[in-house]
């Protein structure tokens, strides 16, 4: 007769955990390892990283959730290289060979001027090997049919592109953009504006909104740790937030405010602001044009 393990007891812990993700895992597998390590009742994690690709993926736990999308929708930064000359069906190195094109000879100045045309607000078509739905279903399951829809443009901002180093064969980039951009079509465009066709080898994400990668935040240090020492690697729940203002909730009001309930306020700014009841935060609010305090997430910590 098997033996069932124990049910592990989930906790009502909350903070946000920089994950830097390995490759060969999905970004879902991996948002699980950490919120069974932590032994978190719920979790989330704030833009998905294919299996493979690396580097930064913040893991929210608990109540700092409720403010998961401020990073969904942020800036990010990444570390890619370009191999050139082959495209692939999937965009990188998991599909198999489409088209081959010779790779003109390249020096600096040329990848320079044509990088430059990939600076600013520009268009871009999402690849069928996505997460992105077609009458409730992901395209990557068409392409995996050998299906092919058509897909609109989107637009997307690139705010730079470094070009890091560089071979006969390949490129490698070091590239700043807004939220939904895929660097595999990018790659594949760059490619072609250079005069061939390409696709991605490399991809690892150094940066999310403010927060920067930490290397040594790996899964497998977060195993060798105890839960006490897990803990203090957790940053706050507003972490996500903490570049808005902070103001003390008025006084007398901390209860209101956790019930949802508007508050007169003494500020004239209209924004949003983290509130706060001495060194607990409450959770995000706005103040209106007519001095009124009105929650808008509501922590319950």
């Amino acid at each position: 007769m098997s033996v069932k393990s124990p049910k592990i007891q989930r906790r009502h812990i909350s903070g946000i955990f920089l994950l830097n993700k390995p490759l060969g895992i999905s970004s879902n597998a991996a948002l699980q390892r950490v919120r069974w390590l932590f032994r978190a009742e719920k979790g989330g994690h704030t833009g998905a990283l294919d299996p493979l690709a690396s580097g930064l993926l913040p893991i929210c736990l608990g109540e700092a959730t409720k403010f998961s999308h401020f990073l969904l929708d942020s800036t990010k930064r990444y570390q890619t290289t370009i191999h050139l000359g082959q495209s692939t069906t999937t965009g990188d190195v998991e599909g198999d060979v489409l088209l081959e094109k010779a790779v003109p000879k390249l020096d600096e100045a040329l990848i320079e001027k044509v990088l430059t045309q990939f600076i600013g607000d520009i268009q871009q078509i999402p690849p069928m090997y996505s997460a992105l739905k077609k009458e409730g279903r992901p395209l990557y399951e068409l392409a995996r049919k050998g299906i092919e829809i058509e897909r609109e443009a989107r637009p997307i901002h690139i705010y730079d592109i470094q070009l890091l180093s560089f071979t006969e064969n390949s490129l490698t980039l070091d590239i700043t953009s807004s939220k939904g951009t895929y660097i595999r079509v990018l790659g594949e465009d760059i490619a072609k504006a250079l005069g061939t066709y390409g696709h991605l080898t490399y991809l690892h994400r150094i940066q999310t909104g403010h927060f920067e990668l930490n290397p040594s935040y790996t899964i497998e240090y977060l195993e060798s740790l105890t839960e006490q020492q897990r803990e203090q690697l957790l940053l706050p729940v507003y972490a996500s937030i903490d570049y808005f203002p902070k103001i003390q909730v008025p006084e007398g009001r901390s209860e209101y405010f956790s019930r949802g309930m508007e508050s007169n306020i003494d500020h004239c700014a209209e924004e949003q602001v983290v509130v706060f009841d001495g060194e607990k935060c409450l959770g995000l609010a706005e103040i209106t044009d007519r001095k009124r305090l009105v929650p808008k997430r509501v922590l319950n910590l």
